[in-house]
């Protein structure tokens, strides 16, 4: 029998990113895992900002992770500011259209 072509679907988020507490210094993961056809283009938002991972900085300590999960090589808090602490989203993206995660926060553990 001749199979049907494929259809196109836009994306949708089949694993949501949840709160995490972290020690400053430990590695971290937001999950996120999204389907569609063609594979979605996975980006991340913190407060509302786009997350710059090792895609856009080689250097950085952000990576984001083949099936979509944003993974911190280690959590950077310092006297000036909590850089990597807040709330975060994962989009994904295809030219159907986008989806968004659910909100989860990223805390770093008291001193």
């Amino acid at each position: 029998g001749s199979h049907a072509p494929l259809e196109d679907t836009a994306p949708r988020i089949v694993e949501h990113p949840t709160d995490v507490l972290v020690s400053k210094g430990e590695p971290a993961t937001l999950s996120c895992k999204a389907e569609g056809r063609p594979a979605p283009l996975v980006e991340w938002y913190k407060d509302g900002e786009r997350v710059e991972t090792d895609r856009e900085d080689p250097r950085s300590h952000r990576t984001l992770l083949p099936g979509g999960s944003l993974f911190f090589l280690r959590i950077l808090h310092g006297r000036r500011g909590k850089p990597d602490e807040g709330v975060y989203v994962c989009v994904a993206r295809n030219y159907l259209g986008e989806a968004t995660s659910r909100n989860a926060s990223l805390q770093v553990a008291g001193e």
